[in-house]
């Protein structure tokens, strides 16, 4: 997928949603994976044409395991003329070390993305974007569907009112094989996730099952995609006509 296929689908996320108004500042979680990668590219090149202007701050926080290097981020950050800030925290010895937590992502999660949302304030933003593309979505909702017995998924716009800052995700338009193709195109600096429970998480049991799905019935991620669109659910139900 080419920068402007990309750009289009964010844009028609952001547009639908209402997720940027003039003189947004927002926050951009880089993770170095290919989704955060793909995500600051496509605000950077909306950033110089969108009818509303808004400015980016991106951030990363420093889990504290060994091995996690950021200078080709960082560069890449310099050349889309983002300003670019790592946060420093010993997340992973709590979790694995200290705690030693035998279920470590929801923690981890909880304190990344409090670190995170410190930030981003201290930054003087009023949004944070996060990278979740339309197969997080889906993966989200089958997770929810298994594991608590509800439908549910994550909203496209959700204001965090102890923070008071809106978080907004813009790529739920695009398909992870697709950013699978923009990364093989522009060669993204990614960096590997040295989290030791990387690649082992009931996202990627519900990962592997949608594919088992799909290869039986082809089409089905779009259409549990639609089912979610077109959902009872208050953040969702809006009707739009899809990519």
């Amino acid at each position: 997928m080419k920068l402007q296929r990309l750009m289009s689908l964010t844009r028609k996320a952001i547009d639908d949603y209402h997720m940027i108004e003039e003189g947004d500042k927002i926050a951009v979680g880089i993770s170095g994976g290919k989704d955060s990668l793909a995500l600051l590219y496509a605000l950077a090149g909306l950033r110089k044409f969108y009818p509303k202007k808004f400015t980016l701050e991106a951030i990363t926080v420093d889990l504290g395991f060994e091995g996690f290097d950021l200078s080709e981020i960082r560069k890449l950050c310099q050349e889309l003329d983002v300003p670019y800030t790592v946060v420093k925290t010993e997340i992973g010895e709590v979790i694995f070390k200290e705690r030693g937590e035998s279920n470590p992502c929801s923690l981890c999660a909880k304190m990344r993305k409090g670190a995170f949302n410190d930030e981003a304030k201290r930054l003087g933003c009023n949004k944070s974007a996060y990278a979740h593309h339309k197969d997080d979505v889906i993966e989200t909702m089958l997770l929810s569907l298994i594991y608590e017995g509800r439908f549910y998924t994550f909203a496209p716009v959700t204001y965090l009112d102890r923070m008071d800052i809106t978080l907004i995700r813009p790529l739920l338009y695009v398909n992870e094989a697709d950013i699978v193709g923009f990364n093989n195109l522009y060669h993204l600096p990614i960096q590997k996730n040295p989290c030791p429970a990387d690649g082992v998480t009931k996202r990627e049991y519900a990962k592997e099952l949608i594919k088992q799905i799909n290869a039986d019935s082809p089409g089905v991620s779009e259409r549990l995609f639609h089912a979610i669109t077109d959902s009872a659910l208050p953040a969702w139900n809006k009707n739009k006509t899809l990519p």
